[in-house]
């Protein structure tokens, strides 16, 4: 009987933390584990998310293999911290004293607001391998700092590691440009750490592409590892259903933030209405308004709840709603921000619906790439009002004239997309690093 390999995985955002990238983290850990790996997952302390940033879900813990072992670590969370009775000192008397000096300390640590979690994080992970050895680390970010850990535990003990990277770091998605100038130390480290990778994962082609491009001697290790969707999330979704005699309802399901076009989308909605068959038609969203509390009221301001076109905001939708939510829908709307390299979790989820999808991005999007093959999806042209018009109307007259064989047909479609299909490949690459 072949030896259990031990994987390390340091995921800062690990349940029951609901902000970005958590369910790609959860997913990976959980496929590693039935797989059979023996996974220990690195991560912080959980007052963080509850208490500091507010990003909370506990319900995401149970889904957590129970064999998964997870090591918590408290990230100081300087920056962050919300109590004043907990200020140092220093800070409760001289805020921009301590506020030069933390900065000063981060960037001779990391450059990075997380640069405190380092240290006390790879002398746990140190202690743990020095107990048992692992096998491999794999390092999610961002935070970034995960993939600081990962280089110093393999600087100091030797220990082979694979960065993953969810987000971009040192690339400006948006704007299509470096995040930082010439000679800024995030460059060195990124170097520094992708040298001494044995692979490095991104969501998508474009993402790949770019760091090749930048890093032409780690081209070799570069591997694409999409998001996916997970069917036991989902769950029965509804058969597809007669609508030629009720109104539509188009709707989004995802964390909506100031990136998402919802002002170009609701001017587009409200000339559709304009439209014969849609001027009774209705806009659900669900979701988060932001990651944090923070951005809740801004974003909850410009949804035209009471402008009389049909949008209402239906609020956070828990896990065991998902499917109940999608089944209340007739149009899924695709809002993402704009940029070639996003592609978002949410368009896999979508593709399993077996509904027609709107794409209200611009046409660049990495998620275009995924949806292309997809026998209902509704692009638009541009983010004109007129555009995104066109494509709702298309949206309606395939939803009201669909057939049982269409939502069939794009389901198999979306199966090549679930978590496990995405995650099967790059488990068995990592098994080859591993000692036999």
């Amino acid at each position: 009987m072949s030896r259990q390999p031990r994987l390390l995985y340091i995921a800062f955002y690990f349940p029951p933390t609901r902000a970005s990238g958590v369910h790609r983290s959860l997913a990976t850990a959980n496929h590693f584990a039935a797989r059979g790996w023996d996974v220990t997952v690195l991560t912080i302390n959980e007052e963080y998310f509850r208490d500091y940033v507010q990003s909370w879900d506990p319900s995401l813990s149970e889904r957590v293999d129970p064999s998964v072992t997870v090591e918590r670590v408290r990230y100081p969370g300087w920056r962050f911290e919300p109590s004043l009775r907990r200020y140092s000192w220093l800070r409760g008397h001289f805020p921009v004293v301590a506020e030069k000096l933390y900065k000063r300390q981060e960037q001779r640590d990391f450059p990075e607001p997380y640069a405190t979690w380092i240290k006390p994080a790879t002398a746990r992970a140190r202690s743990l391998h020095a107990t048992q050895p692992f096998d491999l680390c794999l390092a999610t970010g961002n935070p970034h700092a995960a993939f600081a850990i990962a280089w110093h535990l393999y600087d100091e003990v030797g220990l082979p590691y694979v960065v993953d990277y969810r987000d971009s770091w040192t690339l400006n998605l948006y704007e299509d440009a470096p995040a930082y100038p010439d000679g800024h130390p995030a460059w060195d480290w990124e170097r520094r750490i992708l040298d001494n990778a044995s692979r490095a994962t991104f969501v998508n082609e474009p993402l790949r592409e770019w760091h090749m491009h930048r890093y032409p001697e780690v081209a070799d290790r570069m591997l694409i590892v999409e998001n996916g969707w997970e069917p036991s999330l989902l769950g029965d979704l509804l058969a597809l259903q007669p609508h030629h005699d009720r109104p539509l309802q188009f709707g989004y399901l995802g964390t909506m933030t100031e990136r998402v076009p919802l002002p170009e989308f609701f001017a587009g909605w409200r000339l559709a209405r304009q439209e014969p068959g849609l001027a009774d038609g209705g806009v659900k969203l669900f979701g988060h308004l932001g990651y944090f509390n923070t951005s809740s009221a801004v974003l909850r301001a410009n949804i035209p709840v009471d402008e009389g076109i049909g949008v209402s905001y239906e609020g956070p939708v828990a896990k065991t709603e998902v499917a109940a939510a999608y089944d209340s829908l007739d149009v899924l709307l695709l809002a993402l921000a704009g940029s070639k390299y996003v592609t978002s979790g949410k368009v896999y989820e979508y593709m399993a619906t077996g509904k027609p999808i709107v794409s209200v991005h611009v046409p660049e999007a990495a998620a275009s790439d995924v949806l292309r093959g997809y026998p209902m999806w509704f692009p638009c042209a541009d983010l004109s009002a007129g555009a995104i018009r066109d494509a709702l109307v298309k949206a309606a007259d395939a939803a009201r004239s669909a057939t049982p064989e269409d939502a069939a047909a794009c389901r198999d479609y979306a199966a090549a997309y679930t978590r496990e299909a995405q995650l099967e490949p790059f488990e068995r690459e990592l098994r080859t690093l591993v000692p036999s």
